[in-house]
C-alpha cells in the first residue's frame, strides 16, 4: 500500500493559495474590469472628432445610482393568485419582471373546469355502495374552458386594494407573449439615470447607425429603452403638470449634445414659459442667437424654417439626392448639412395666440420635412381636443404620454385609456410609429448640475472660434418679405368678416381669424387701403367699416 504524499508545509501552503491559479470569479471580474477599461478608451478616442470639436465626456453625468431594495415579489405573486382565487378565478404567476418603478407579473389564465356527481358502478353496471349502505359517487369533467381574460381584467380594483397598491395597469396581452401582464408599483421606486442609458448595449447600437440616437428609460423590466428621432420622425409629449414632461425635454436635448457637434445637430428652442430651456442657451448648437420665448416671434421663426425646408429641398434636386443622408454622402454637394431638431415646450400657448397659422405651419413642417433632417419634437400639458387637433395628431405618429388627470386626455393624445394610471415622476407610456399598443417606461432622470456642466462644457472659450454664426438673418427675411395688403390667404375672409360689422377691430380680426396681432395689424391695414374700412391715428382702434355687401357686388 503506497504512503500517502506529504504535508505541505504552512509556508508552501500559503503561498500557494496566494500565488496560485485565480478563482474563476476573480479570473471574470478582472477580464470585465479590462474590458471596461478598454471601452472607456475606445469612447474617448471616438469622441475627439475632427475640426477640432470635442464631445462632451460621460462622465459629466451622474454615475449609475443604488438599486432600491428588491420587494418580496413572490409574496406578492402568491397574493395575486390568492385574490383571484377568491373571486372564483383560476390562474398563476409564470413570469416577474422587475423594473425600476413597477413589477410586471405575468398572469396566465387557468381552466374553467365544470364537473357533476355521478353514483360508481361496478364491472356489472351495478351501483356501488359503501359500508353503511349509501351509494358511492365520483366526479365527472363534463368541459374545461379557459378563464376569459375579461374576467381578470373586470378585478383590477380588487387586485389593487389586495395589494394596498394605489393604482395598477393590467395589459392584456403583453406583446409576443401568451399571459397578462398587471403591472404593481414598487414601494420603493429607482432613479433611472441618463448615463446608466447611454452605455447601455442597446444605445451604443443605435447611436452607432444614428446622429439623432436619443435614451427614453427604462421598460418594466429593467431594459433600456433607446430610439432614433430620425425615424420616428417627429415627438409628440404630453402630460399633466410635474408628470416629467419638462425632465424628458431636458433627457432628450442633453443626450443629443452628449454625442453631436454644432456641424451635426442645430436646435431650435421655443420655450413659451421663459425658464425650461433657458439653462440650455449658451450652448453653440442653438440655431438662433437666444431662446425663442416671445409667442409673437412663434410664427415668424416656424416660417423662416419652412423656407429653410423648401431651400434644402431645392439643393437636393440639384445633386439628384432625395435625403439629408444621401445628400451628405453626395461629392457635389458643396457643404454637409446639419440636422435641424426644433423643440417646443408648450403647444397650448401657441395654440391660443394664433392657433390657425401655428397648426398649419405646424403640419407642413411633420408632413414634409423629414427627408430635409428637420424634426419636431412638440409637449403640452394640456392634451384636449383645442390644442392637439385631429390635423396634428395624424402628423405626429411616435407620442409619449406622461400622467393625466383623466382617461379623456388618455384618449386624447395616444387613442386609447392607460395614460390616467400612470404614476408620475417620469412614468410613461411611448408609443412608436410600428407599435399598436404602447410601452411602459420610466423615463431618464437629469439634474440641474448635470445640465450646466454639459453646457459649460460646450460655452468652454476653447471653442469660441469655433462657434457656428446665428442663422438670425433667416427671421429678417421672413419680417421683410412678410405678408402684406391682398397676398395675405386670409384678406378674402377678413374683408367678409368687416363687411358683416358696423365697427372691427384688431382684437377682433384676432379672435375671429385666429391669427397673431401682427397679422392682424397687417391686415387691417389692407383693408384700410382697399377702401374697407376708414383710417384712424392709432392702428390698434376700431375702424368704422365703409363697404356693405351689397355695394361690394357692385363694385366687382
Amino acid at each position: 500500500m503506497p504512503a500517502p504524499p506529504p504535508k505541505l508545509p504552512p509556508l508552501v501552503a500559503r503561498w500557494d493559495e496566494e500565488w496560485g491559479p485565480s478563482p474563476p470569479e476573480e479570473k471574470e471580474a478582472r477580464e470585465a474590469q479590462e474590458k471596461t477599461a478598454v471601452a472607456e478608451s475606445r469612447d474617448d478616442k471616438r469622441r475627439r472628432v475632427s475640426n477640432g470639436w470635442e464631445l462632451p465626456p460621460v462622465h459629466l453625468l451622474n454615475a449609475v445610482g443604488e438599486e432600491a431594495k428588491p420587494p418580496d415579489n413572490e409574496a406578492r405573486a402568491q397574493l395575486i393568485v390568492d385574490t383571484l382565487k377568491s373571486f372564483g378565478v383560476d390562474a398563476r404567476v409564470v413570469s416577474i419582471q422587475q423594473g425600476p418603478t413597477v413589477t410586471q407579473f405575468g398572469i396566465e389564465p387557468g381552466w374553467e373546469v365544470k364537473t357533476r356527481l355521478v353514483p360508481e358502478r361496478d364491472e356489472r353496471g351495478r351501483i356501488v355502495y359503501d359500508k353503511d349502505g349509501r351509494p358511492k359517487y365520483r366526479s365527472e369533467v363534463l368541459s374545461r374552458t379557459r378563464v376569459r381574460v375579461n374576467r381578470i381584467t373586470a378585478l383590477a380594483n380588487d387586485l389593487a386594494l389586495a395589494l394596498a397598491a394605489p393604482s395598477i395597469r393590467i395589459e392584456s396581452p403583453v406583446p409576443g407573449k401568451p399571459f397578462i401582464g398587471i403591472e404593481v408599483p414598487n414601494t420603493a421606486p429607482s432613479v433611472v439615470t441618463l448615463r446608466s442609458v447611454i452605455e447601455s448595449p442597446a444605445f451604443q447600437k443605435m447611436a452607432s447607425r444614428s446622429r439623432l440616437a436619443v435614451a427614453l428609460g427604462k421598460g418594466v423590466s429593467g431594459e433600456p429603452v433607446a430610439a432614433d428621432l430620425a425615424r420616428m420622425p417627429h415627438l409628440l409629449i404630453a402630460g399633466a403638470t410635474g408628470s416629467g414632461k419638462s425632465v424628458c425635454i431636458n433627457s432628450l436635448i442633453t443626450c443629443l449634445l452628449m454625442h453631436n457637434t454644432p456641424e451635426d445637430v442645430r436646435l431650435l428652442l421655443i420655450d413659451p414659459k421663459r425658464v425650461e430651456l433657458a439653462a440650455f442657451a449658451p450652448v453653440p448648437h442653438l440655431l438662433f442667437s437666444r431662446v425663442i420665448v416671445e409667442l409673437e416671434e412663434v410664427p415668424a421663426v416656424l416660417q423662416a424654417v419652412i423656407q429653410e425646408m423648401e431651400a434644402r429641398y431645392r439643393a437636393f434636386a440639384a445633386v439628384g439626392a432625395r435625403n439629408i443622408e444621401a445628400y451628405n454622402r453626395n461629392p457635389r454637394a458643396p457643404e454637409k448639412m446639419p440636422y435641424w431638431v426644433v423643440i417646443i415646450d408648450e403647444l397650448a400657448d401657441l395654440m391660443m395666440s394664433a392657433p390657425y397659422q401655428v397648426e398649419r405651419q405646424l403640419c407642413r413642417l411633420a408632413q414634409l420635412a423629414r427627408a430635409t433632417g428637420i424634426h419636431l419634437i412638440v409637449a403640452t400639458q394640456r392634451p384636449s381636443v383645442d390644442v392637439v387637433t385631429g390635423l396634428i395628431k395624424a402628423n405626429f405618429p411616435t407620442r409619449i404620454a406622461f400622467a393625466v388627470s383623466s382617461q379623456v386626455d388618455s384618449r386624447t393624445i395616444l387613442d386609447m385609456a392607460g395614460a390616467e394610471k400612470l404614476l408620475g415622476r417620469g412614468d410613461m407610456l411611448y408609443l412608436p410609429t410600428d407599435a399598436a399598443k404602447p410601452r411602459r417606461l420610466q423615463g431618464c432622470y437629469v439634474s440641474d448640475a448635470e445640465i450646466e456642466r454639459v453646457v459649460a462644457w460646450w460655452a468652454d472659450d476653447r471653442f469660441r472660434h469655433l462657434r457656428p454664426e446665428p442663422m438670425d438673418h433667416l427671421l429678417e427675411q421672413v419680417r421683410e418679405a412678410g405678408l402684406t395688403g391682398e397676398d395675405d390667404p386670409l384678406f378674402q375672409a377678413a374683408k367678409e368678416l368687416a363687411m358683416e360689422h358696423n365697427r372691427i377691430s384688431v382684437s377682433m380680426l384676432q379672435r375671429r381669424l385666429g391669427i397673431g396681432r401682427e397679422r392682424a395689424v397687417k391686415l387691417m391695414g389692407a383693408l384700410e387701403q382697399a377702401g374697407v374700412v376708414a383710417p384712424a391715428d392709432d392702428p390698434l382702434a376700431s375702424r368704422q367699416v365703409l363697404i356693405r355687401p351689397d355695394e361690394d357686388e357692385l363694385l366687382g
